[in-house]
């Protein structure tokens, strides 16, 4: 929240996590519809291509420590400094999820039910959403209000998924959404971060002490607001529109090219789509033996 750097470093962690998630998942939708089923985590064999995976689990302290860091190097007015410690908090909150979906595939899958990860994981974007924006009034606190309503996308897909894992839409929808939050962190810091792709007639975000507590994106006159307000807008549809059509293109392409799909050769879920799929061709057979 503090920087272009730190909008950046999300944009670099989320988008390629949901590009993989949706690669992914439609390679396995593509392999079976019938026997799809949304998992928390898409590993692969053998394991370093789980890289983001990994990067995650590094990077997301990192994060955590940096945010509280300046928690208590800041010396502005509290409620825009006490919002570096929720944000503290929520990046904490996803690495513990990061841990439990580790464990989980690492010991029996049957003792941690993968609906009660999906639930965890959409109270944690619940709370992502409820400190989004904190500390931040006027035009920027607008635009972050519509990367709290992607956060919410992303919390209500993990909730439907929770109790219908073989919804493909939900997937689908909660992949491309991490993409989006991704490109449009990257936007929010370019636009209220910098000068040099910042909004003309605006300056970037600061803090004001003589006129409010929080950090305000500020522009010369009413009409540069209304102005950047409306170009902001059209960026986050146009935003929308790229990663809709970038996730079209790659389910279509991933559906011409069988070479190219995830998990197709090896893997763990390709074993439990195998296993399924056996389970599925002897029902028939026990079925007639029970006839004769």
């Amino acid at each position: 929240m503090a920087s272009l750097a730190t909008h950046f470093s999300a944009f670099v962690l989320l988008s390629p996590v949901g590009l993989r998630r949706l690669l992914c998942s439609s390679s396995l939708y593509l392999r079976n519809p019938s026997q799809f089923r949304a998992k928390t985590w898409y590993f692969s064999d053998p394991k370093w291509k789980n890289f983001d995976l990994y990067s995650l689990i590094i990077a997301l302290p990192i994060a955590s420590f940096s945010e509280i860091f300046l928690f208590l190097a800041f010396s502005g007015h509290p409620t825009y400094r006490f919002a570096f410690f929720q944000q503290s908090a929520t990046i904490f909150l996803f690495w513990l999820l990061l841990l439990l979906i580790i464990c989980r595939e690492n010991l029996d899958p049957m003792h941690i039910d993968e609906g009660f990860v999906f639930v965890l994981a959409a109270i944690t974007f619940f709370i992502e959403y409820s400190v989004i924006g904190k500390g931040i009034s006027g035009l920027g606190g607008t635009m972050y209000d519509m990367l709290g309503a992607l956060t919410l996308a992303c919390a209500f897909s993990c909730l439907y998924l929770s109790f219908r894992p073989w919804s493909f839409f939900a997937e689908f929808f909660l992949s491309s959404g991490l993409v989006f939050k991704g490109t449009w962190m990257l936007q929010l810091g370019l636009s209220l971060y910098t000068d040099t792709f910042g909004l003309k007639g605006c300056k970037k975000m600061a803090v004001w002490p003589k006129e409010s507590e929080n950090a305000e994106f500020k522009c010369d006159l009413e009409e540069d607001g209304l102005r950047g307000l409306a170009v902001m807008t059209l960026l986050f549809i146009g935003h929308a529109i790229g990663v809709m059509v970038l996730s079209f293109v790659l389910f279509g392409w991933l559906a011409r090219n069988w070479n190219w799909r995830c998990g197709e050769a090896s893997g763990p879920l390709l074993q439990q789509l195998e296993s399924e799929h056996q389970l599925v061709l002897m029902r028939p057979t026990s079925q007639e033996i029970e006839l004769e």
